[in-house]
């Protein structure tokens, strides 16, 4: 009875760790792989040993050549000498084969089309087994020679078949498993798509499930990492706009205050230190509630129809009055043939003026003023700005237009910012589909923005 019992438990146990190993396997990426090599290594070496083995087999015809050299010999026997027609031609209907006599009485050929001295080696004995022959000769007593031919289409394409056959069927078990690690590995692909958009900042697709196995696990990781992601860069989005946009009243009513100070000798220099403060902190809040708008994959612009050349003028103009005092001026080259664009006139102001105010900021001390070009280009124009100023280290290129990126964190408000004004160029120029570079140009600082037409 125990026995019994223990027996079953095996068979229970048994059971189970084979339903296991079953989950195991099909969920596991790995071993199907190595199953599959191995299943394919096996098949393909019994494949290749069976067509080889099949293809040598051919071989038999060197044990039976003295067998078919005395059985050629009982044929030109049995035709006789002077050869005989009638039995030759019944050798011919009864048996695969071709018979050509050529003597001093008897010419006559059995398959007149057929080439008897390709590829003919004689016998120099009957019973020399070493040569290999498809056509045997045989000379008779009245100085008749017969020759007879076997049949050469088996014999010579037999082996060329069966290694044709063996190839073809270990390129189709190599394509069929080529497939199927194809299909097996395919989630990677979109693992690698999905991972593209998601550092792109594009969460709207996840990336598909196609198997429950360790890639299927991997994607949905990661599709759960960039909701997470999402969820984070909303509430960061959220919070920067609520605070913003609540930073507003106080600040209003604190530049009120300032400007209803009496305005005496003791108080004036206060009085415009506050304001210059207050409209700083102004101008950030609005720079960081422009730059969430412009953040997002669907930023909305209020476009129009614009002749940027007039709209840099006009920028340049009134940047330099708002700088009054100070005795700046901008290089302005705009080519005539300016064609017009469909873009958001406030942003664009925005990029303009951003670019033409870190030019102005670094180009002190320069010898030369900052320059503006607009050209006209094949796609839309190109707006470059350019300092001869310091410029700035190649390893800090790249991340000139980052969020709160300065490239000399020691710099005060008042000289290099806070890292908004760059950054909110790129977000306008991305925003209208256009294209943005940044280089050293020896001396100074060149930014190049182009833009599409738009229209």
């Amino acid at each position: 009875m125990s026995h019994t019992k223990g027996r079953q438990r095996w068979r229970r146990d048994w059971r189970s760790g084979a339903k296991h190993a079953g989950r195991v396997f099909r969920h596991s990426l790995r071993w199907r792989l190595v199953a599959l090599f191995l299943l394919l290594a096996f098949a393909m070496t019994g494949i290749f040993l069976g067509g080889m083995q099949k293809a040598l087999s051919v071989g038999w015809r060197e044990a039976v050549q003295p067998l078919l050299a005395d059985y050629v010999d009982r044929l030109a026997a049995d035709i006789g000498s002077p050869p005989d027609l009638a039995r030759a031609q019944a050798l011919v209907q009864r048996l695969p084969l071709s018979v050509r006599i050529t003597g001093p009485v008897v010419n006559w050929d059995s398959h007149p089309e057929k080439d008897h001295g390709k590829h003919t080696e004689k016998y120099a004995h009957p019973e020399d087994t070493r040569l290999k022959t498809r056509s045997l000769e045989r000379t008779t007593a009245d100085g008749h020679r017969i020759r007879f031919g076997l049949g050469d289409a088996a014999w010579e394409n037999q082996p060329r078949r069966v290694g044709g056959i063996t190839l073809v069927v270990l390129l189709l078990l190599t394509a069929l498993a080529y497939a199927y690690v194809r299909r097996l590995l395919r989630p990677l692909d979109d693992i690698r798509q999905g991972a593209e958009r998601f550092g792109a900042g594009d969460f709207s697709h996840t990336i598909p499930l196609r198997h429950r196995d360790e890639l299927g696990d991997l994607a949905q990781r990661i599709n759960t990492m960039a909701h997470e992601l999402q969820q984070m860069l909303d509430a960061k989005r959220a919070l920067l706009l609520a605070i913003s946009h609540e930073l507003r009243s106080p600040l209003t009513r604190a530049r009120l205050n300032v400007e209803l100070l009496p305005e005496t000798e003791d108080t004036q220099p206060l009085r415009a230190a506050l304001l210059r403060d207050l409209a700083g902190m102004r101008d950030l809040i609005n720079d960081l509630m422009e730059s969430e708008r412009l953040a997002g994959q669907h930023a909305v612009l209020s476009r129009e129809v614009t002749d940027v050349g007039v709209l840099a003028q006009e920028v340049v103009h009134e940047l330099l009055a708002s700088l009054g005092g100070v005795s700046l001026t901008v290089m302005v080259d705009i080519a005539p043939d300016m064609p017009l664009v469909f873009v958001d006139r406030a942003r664009m102001r925005l990029l303009i003026r951003n670019l033409l105010d870190n030019a102005l900021r670094y180009s002190a001390g320069a010898t030369l003023p900052p320059e503006l070009y607009l050209r006209r280009i094949s796609a839309g124009v190109e707006l470059q700005v350019r300092d001869h100023g310091p410029g700035v280290a190649e390893d800090q290129l790249p991340y000139l237009a980052q969020v709160f990126y300065r490239a000399d964190s020691a710099r005060q408000r008042a000289t290099g910012g806070v890292g908004l004004g760059l950054y909110l160029c790129r977000l306008v120029a991305l925003a209208h589909g256009g294209t943005w570079a940044v280089r050293n140009a020896a001396p100074g600082l060149d930014i190049t923005v182009k833009l599409p037409l738009g229209l």
